[in-house]
């Protein structure tokens, strides 16, 4: 399987995705707990795909959370210079409207797909 190259902001805060900014992780974990937080997190995303009950969805669920914060994704911002969380917004009504608007089209394609 590729892994699709989604643009990241130059500050390396968020990534576009189905023309949103998301989260990346945080770049100061070290290897080792950035893959443990992820094996958390796919074990996670699995056990919602074949939760049987709501309340083992619901468990399940939870423990996505907890991965992604752990990584960084949700939560507090891990950056320290006081800027706002912009996770979700389309990318043209943010502090990085132009840097989107002056991407070369392939790469917005790729950010709105």
């Amino acid at each position: 399987m590729t892994r699709r190259r989604y643009p990241r902001t130059p500050d390396g805060r968020y990534f576009v995705a189905r023309n949103r900014l998301w989260r990346c992780t945080d770049p100061s974990l070290d290897e080792t707990e950035r893959t443990r937080l992820v094996k958390q997190l796919m074990d996670a995303r699995r056990a919602v795909k074949h939760a049987e009950t709501e309340a083992q969805r619901r468990r399940a669920r939870g423990q996505v959370d907890q991965a992604k914060i752990g990584l960084g994704e949700r939560g507090p911002v891990w950056w320290s210079d006081g800027a706002e969380d912009e996770s979700r917004r389309k990318p043209d009504n943010t502090r990085y409207a132009q840097w989107w608007a002056d991407l070369p089209e392939a790469q917005r394609r790729a950010g709105e797909s």
